[in-house]
């Protein structure tokens, strides 16, 4: 059985939130009760295979520190300017 639109994005948000470290669960947490409900199908597929990265590879990414994959830096900058917005930096 397939996975229900509103399941998958529930999923999302609580792979978003509880992510492994705290760093990245307030990073990802906000930005996905944000963002997802408005993320077409193609965004919400990299989003999604974004979650399945190691939080070791994805806090260098999005805080700029190691250059990330170019298939996520579209969406990984958009991430963090909504955590620096967020934050007020």
């Amino acid at each position: 059985m397939s996975e229900t639109a509103q399941a998958r994005l529930k999923r999302m948000r609580m792979r978003s939130w509880r992510r492994g470290t705290k760093e990245m669960d307030l990073i990802l947490g906000p930005y996905a009760d944000a963002r997802l409900d408005e993320m077409g199908a193609a965004a919400l597929d990299l989003y999604d295979a974004l979650l399945e990265e190691n939080d070791q590879d994805l806090y260098p990414w999005v805080s700029g520190a190691q250059p990330c994959p170019p298939h996520y830096l579209e969406l990984l900058t958009e991430i963090a300017a909504f955590a620096r917005a967020r934050h007020g930096n």
